[in-house]
């Protein structure tokens, strides 16, 4: 019998694991409080990669609003405040960085092929114009990706880890 990966101690850094976010939100379901995604049509890489920077981000200023009020109700001998969560989360999120969470978004499109090699995610059709700036040529379209039937098939575990389902 298999025993799931767990650290020895600090927990794990991520909230949600990329391809488990990916999944989640091109099933129309709102991992995390992300934006909605119709399932049929899909979204480009670039919108569901800064979902996920934006969704790590809103969980990890959370995850340290909460420690700090628990810390401070503690040491001041009251209860916790939800609405000091809410302040110290936003000042949190404030001083977040953007690079500071998840990855860059080459190793994100390098990830996400890896899906579309595996038949998981596949390009809907649709496309839009994309524009880099007004004194630049019109960049390429912003191709939407769906989730396929194999990869609403495949397992938990191969999707906590695309690699292996890959290489083996």
């Amino acid at each position: 019998m298999s025993e799931l990966l767990k650290p020895a101690r600090g927990g794990f850094v991520r909230a949600i694991g990329c391809a488990e976010f990916i999944k989640l939100l091109l099933s129309g379901r709102r991992p995390l409080g992300s934006p909605m995604v119709d399932p049929e049509v899909g979204a480009p890489q670039s919108d569901i990669f800064r979902c996920y920077k934006l969704t790590l981000m809103r969980v990890t200023a959370m995850d340290r609003a909460v420690r700090t009020e628990e810390t401070m109700a503690r040491r001041e001998n009251r209860l916790i405040d939800p609405d000091s969560i809410e302040r110290l989360a936003q000042r949190y999120l404030d001083r977040l960085s953007y690079k500071s969470q998840g990855c860059r978004y080459h190793s994100f499109i390098t990830y996400f092929s890896t899906l579309q090699r595996l038949g998981w995610v596949e390009a809907t059709g649709y496309e839009e114009p994309s524009v880099f700036q007004d004194h630049h040529p019109p960049g390429p379209p912003r191709r939407y990706f769906r989730l396929t039937q194999a990869g609403k098939a495949a397992p938990e575990t191969a999707w906590r880890n695309p690699h292996r389902a890959l290489y083996g």
